[in-house]
């Protein structure tokens, strides 16, 4: 049996000629598409890095501000609530209403230190400790002095008394 030369089939050739054209076309068509898409993908990550380095320096600039800010509030930080402890009244049998008219009173007597910053009450240690020392207090019919133990400043102004009968 003889083989048909090729020259003679036609379809055949177009086919092959079709085949290869529309793969030609096609690959043409993909690179087009996807070189669209990269351009727009590209662009869209240039975008974002840039928007990221510009939230980037506006958080530095941020951070900065707020660092100099809670420096300058450290530093003028105010007392805003007096704590006042009586330690030893279980040792004089004193009540617990007693000792709370005690505490404050003490409370009433350094209350001119609340809204006042820090700086300013500690340098005012010396008149505390003479306005609290030195008052007598009176429960039970007996007389009472206080004597600090210790003093905390800081925005809750804590102060730890002890309290002995007054000679």
């Amino acid at each position: 049996m003889k083989i048909p030369p090729g020259y003679r089939i036609q379809e055949w050739r177009r086919l092959f000629v079709g085949m290869a054209l529309g793969a030609l076309i096609s690959w043409l068509i993909f690179l087009y598409i996807y070189g669209e898409w990269q351009e727009k993908y590209s662009k869209t990550i240039k975008e974002q890095e840039e928007s990221i380095h510009n939230l980037k320096k506006e958080k530095e600039i941020w951070q900065e501000d707020i660092q100099k800010l809670n420096k300058e509030n450290k530093d003028k930080l105010t007392i805003q609530k007096i704590d006042v402890k009586i330690i030893n009244y279980e040792r004089y049998k004193l009540d617990l209403f007693s000792v709370y008219e005690i505490e404050e009173d003490v409370k009433e007597d350094i209350r001119s230190l609340l809204a006042k910053d820090i700086e300013t009450a500690y340098k005012s240690r010396e008149l505390l400790r003479r306005t609290i020392e030195n008052k007598t207090f009176k429960a039970h019919d007996k007389r009472y002095r206080l004597q600090i133990e210790e003093i905390i400043y800081y925005t809750t102004l804590s102060v730890y008394l002890t309290i002995q009968f007054d000679d």
